[in-house]
């Protein structure tokens, strides 16, 4: 670039003592300036300068697909008393934003071990369908139990699976604010074939859901935020999905979550 730089000047002063050729010289000027900062710019970008086609550049489809890495660790659950010292230490300082993300961190860790007391209450089996603890899930996305979701898988070999949800189910939240409130009416404007209706379970306001595609889902309402959502997947008929429901101690839930 340098080099290049110090043949402009050159030219630059060759035109200004040339005035009768100064506007041919003007154009091949340009030229070679215009050429000059395109290869420069290609180059930049990972794109072979003109003539160069076939030279390999990294920048562009030569991008290599990855083979693996491992992935990411499992993140261990915050621990509950640290980050209650780390909490007053920071706010002791005065550095009251650590203290705040401290308190939430403490928070998700007690949300977690409450996630863990819920999974350990479920049954073990239901209705001849086996427990699948590895996809077991208890997630807290930030602090407050309307953020906190509990999930268990019971299946066979026959494809007949059970999903069970406890916490903030918000792929259901709207669904079932719409129905609670609304489920006199609904009905009424289905009474031939109804695909969704309001039933109770052990007392508890609960819809029951039915699709050909994916089959029964039963939403019992546990509080201002908390739900159980059972999606069951190729069971006989909507009396074997409450069947399935009673099993569950729902009022345990409910006290575990506070919301008795």
């Amino acid at each position: 670039m340098k080099r290049f730089m110090c043949f402009l000047c050159f030219l630059i002063a060759a035109m200004i003592t040339n005035n009768a050729s100064s506007q041919g010289f003007l154009k091949k000027l340009k030229d070679k300036v215009n050429k000059t900062v395109d290869n420069a710019v290609d180059k930049k970008a990972g794109v072979a300068p003109a003539g160069e086609s076939g030279k390999s550049n990294s920048g562009s489809g030569d991008k290599p697909s990855n083979k693996g890495g491992g992935g990411l660790s499992n993140t261990t659950p915050p621990d509950v008393k640290a980050q209650m010292a780390e909490a007053e230490s920071a706010h002791a300082a005065k550095n009251y934003s650590d203290a705040r993300y401290s308190l939430q961190q403490a928070l998700m860790g007690v949300e977690i071990q409450l996630g863990k007391q819920i999974l350990k209450s479920l049954p073990a089996s239901v209705d001849a369908l086996n427990v699948d603890t590895v996809q077991d899930v208890v997630m807290s996305t930030q602090w407050g139990w309307n953020n906190l979701s509990i999930q268990r898988i019971w299946k066979n070999k026959a494809d007949k699976q059970l999903t069970i949800t406890v916490g903030n189910a918000g792929v259901y939240a709207g669904l079932a604010a719409l129905y609670f409130t609304n489920a006199g009416m609904m009905e009424a404007s289905n009474n031939n074939k109804q695909n969704f209706k309001q039933v109770r379970v052990k007392g508890n306001k609960a819809i029951i859901q039915y699709e050909d595609s994916r089959g029964y889902t039963l939403i019992v309402s546990l509080g201002q935020s908390s739900m159980i959502v059972w999606e069951c997947i190729n069971f006989a008929n909507e009396q074997e999905v409450m069947n399935t429901a009673d099993s569950f101690d729902i009022n345990g839930i409910k006290k575990m979550l506070g919301e008795q």
